[in-house]
């Protein structure tokens, strides 16, 4: 019986310790980095990140091909949609490089790089459904099965990316929807051409949280 008790409390202790290092290794991590966004993220750190990802996608998922038969008008409708939901992180060519995207931590991935090239079929499909933790990747799933036929349809077009034309750049690029100011520059253009002098849309004036404290 003391045997068993003297087992019992070595576990205990040995949970405390591995918690009490967990924590204090969360606060080093915490004070070294400062948190910061803006800046890169470790090769090691992208390596866990991918291999914890994978791991954690159940495996009848991961292994899944798309159902959905590539077509011209499937591809278009997974551009359209890549265009509305992701191109303002991702960028129209996939690259990430967009001030959202390059003021994430981590960054928004390079779509046309191997390390996305290489998830399957499955794999994409779960992290655009489910979104990733702890990045800026949002889970967009509507629990429909209209929804899930749109995102697949968005996995044939990440698929696309490396391959994308001139034409079909343009054409992303087209389909974003615009920002408040690009419609005012836009009104502003065609009075100028126009030569009309009404005045154009104001932006928003910019809400800044540190005036409220």
């Amino acid at each position: 019986m003391k045997t068993a008790s003297r087992v019992a409390l070595m576990s205990v202790v040995l949970v405390v310790v591995l918690v009490a290092a967990a924590g204090a290794g969360v606060a080093m991590y915490a004070r070294v980095t400062g948190l910061r966004a803006n800046v890169a993220s470790s090769e090691t750190e992208a390596r866990a990140a991918r291999f914890v990802r994978t791991w954690s996608v159940p495996q009848e998922i991961r292994e899944r091909k798309n159902p959905v038969p590539l077509s011209n008008e499937v591809l278009a409708e997974g551009m359209a949609h890549y265009a509305d939901h992701c191109a303002s992180c991702h960028a129209a060519d996939g690259s990430g490089n967009t001030e959202i995207g390059r003021g994430l931590y981590p960054k928004a991935p390079d779509m046309r790089a191997a390390a996305t090239r290489s998830l399957t079929d499955g794999e994409l499909f779960y992290v655009i459904e489910h979104g990733v933790r702890f990045t800026g990747m949002p889970g967009w799933s509507t629990g429909t099965e209209a929804g899930e036929t749109s995102t697949w349809h968005l996995v044939h077009f990440i698929r696309r990316l490396p391959q994308l034309t001139a034409e079909e750049l343009a054409r992303v690029e087209e389909l974003q929807p615009r920002s408040l100011e690009q419609a005012r520059q836009e009104i502003l253009e065609e009075q100028f051409l126009k030569g009309t002098d009404v005045a154009a849309p104001e932006a928003p004036a910019t809400h800044h949280r540190g005036a409220e404290k």
